[in-house]
């Protein structure tokens, strides 16, 4: 990952193409000045630009301080999965309609929320320390019938397993909801969010100023789930990138 996080610098100071694939997260340096016809935010020196998941192949044009940089945004091959789960996950009654819109709305009204302050000081750490076992990006089937999209990196976790904040930021969001189960959000500033989903139970509160590492939740296995886990979401500017690329990327940039 620090390969490609210098290739991405030697891109840029060298004038050459970019590539990368949707899903991912861009990160180029700037000293004065930045044109970008995509959504991004900046951290200190850097220009952050999360690629969706959705956006089809396609070239684009970023003039960062008087120099023009080719963008590539290539498709990536996700591997596909079949999942079973309870079929009022899939279809839900009526009666749970307006609960489900609400949250949605809920979460799309924090992640369009950009504060200036930045609480990113340090590099990220994992949430806990596990096996992976679904990356992003996989693209499932549930029952057979419901077409979607893996936003996040799921963590394998018993029920009750300590959940870590993977870097400062303030909680702005704890509660349970109906697809994620029980839901930690928690703002890093500059648009960047980070999501922990289908918790057994919250050991922080909306407004709390939380720091790297402590214990915010307790893994379990409620939402729409297979088994229990840690589901891992980042946001940035309300797009979902790989978390583990977004990582590995930001702390390549970051000292300790």
């Amino acid at each position: 990952m620090k390969k490609i996080f210098l290739l991405f610098v030697a891109s840029y100071l060298f004038g050459a193409a970019i590539s990368i694939y949707n899903g991912q997260t861009l990160l180029i340096p700037f000293k004065k000045s930045y044109e970008v016809n995509l959504s991004h935010t900046t951290l200190k020196s850097w220009l952050i630009i999360p690629i969706p998941y959705t956006m089809k192949p396609a070239t684009k044009k970023l003039k960062i301080d008087g120099k023009t940089i080719s963008l590539t945004i290539k498709q990536k091959k996700y591997p596909k999965e079949q999942l079973e789960v309870a079929s009022s996950k899939v279809h839900p009654p009526k009666s749970l309609l307006k609960r489900i819109a609400k949250e949605y709305q809920e979460a799309k009204k924090i992640y369009s929320t950009t504060s200036q302050q930045s609480y990113i000081t340090k590099p990220f750490i994992l949430p806990l320390q596990s096996k992976i076992t679904d990356p992003f990006g996989v693209a499932r089937v549930f029952n057979n019938r419901l077409k979607s999209y893996h936003s996040g990196t799921d963590f394998r976790a018993r029920v009750g397993t300590p959940v870590k904040a993977i870097n400062d930021g303030v909680v702005v969001l704890a509660k349970k909801r109906y697809y994620a189960g029980g839901s930690v959000i928690i703002n890093h500033g500059r648009g960047i969010y980070s999501c922990y989903y289908h918790l057994s139970r919250f050991k922080v509160k909306p407004g709390e100023r939380v720091k790297r590492g402590q214990i915010i939740a307790l893994s379990g296995k409620s939402g729409r789930i297979t088994g229990p886990h840690l589901h891992l979401t980042i946001k940035i500017k309300g797009i979902s990138v790989d978390p583990m690329q977004f990582i590995y990327l930001m702390n390549a940039s970051l000292k300790d």
